[in-house]
C-alpha cells in the first residue's frame, strides 16, 4: 500500500506545482474537517478553488476523475462550508467557490496532468 500512498503524494505535489504555475496561490493542503479531507485549497483572483487530486498509474480502470463519488462530493461541500465559516474574515464577500479536479496519470516516464474546473457540475 505504500506505493499507492507515494503515488498519491506525488500526484498532490504535481497538482500543487501545476496550480502555482497557472497563477493560483495554495492556501492549504490536506485540510481536514470531520471525515472529509480537501487535497488542495487554492485561490486565484476572486475564485476559491477546492481541488480534489486523483492520481492513477494507468487508465486501465478509467479516468482518475471517474473515482470521485457523490459521497465524497457531499463530504467536500461540508468541509468547504466549515473552512469558509472558520475564515470568513479572510475572504472578500464576492469570493466564488469552485470545485475542481486535477486528474493525473502516468504516461510512460512522465505524468499527464488535466485540470478540470467546475468539475462537479459534470457528474
Amino acid at each position: 500500500m505504500a506505493e499507492h500512498n507515494d503515488l498519491g503524494k506525488l500526484g498532490e505535489d504535481l497538482a500543487a506545482a501545476n496550480l502555482e504555475q497557472n497563477g493560483y496561490q495554495i492556501l492549504e493542503r490536506n485540510w481536514e474537517f470531520q471525515k472529509a479531507e480537501i487535497d488542495i485549497i487554492a485561490k486565484k483572483d476572486t475564485v476559491l478553488a477546492i481541488v480534489e487530486v486523483k492520481t492513477r498509474s494507468s487508465l486501465d480502470f478509467g479516468s482518475p476523475q471517474d473515482f470521485v463519488k457523490p459521497k465524497k462530493i457531499q463530504l467536500l461541500i461540508k468541509a468547504v462550508n466549515a473552512y469558509i465559516n472558520d475564515r470568513e474574515k479572510d475572504f472578500e464577500k464576492d469570493i466564488e467557490v469552485r470545485f475542481d479536479i486535477v486528474a493525473i496519470h502516468k504516461n510512460g516516464e512522465s505524468f499527464a496532468i488535466e485540470h478540470l474546473t467546475d468539475a462537479f457540475y459534470h457528474f
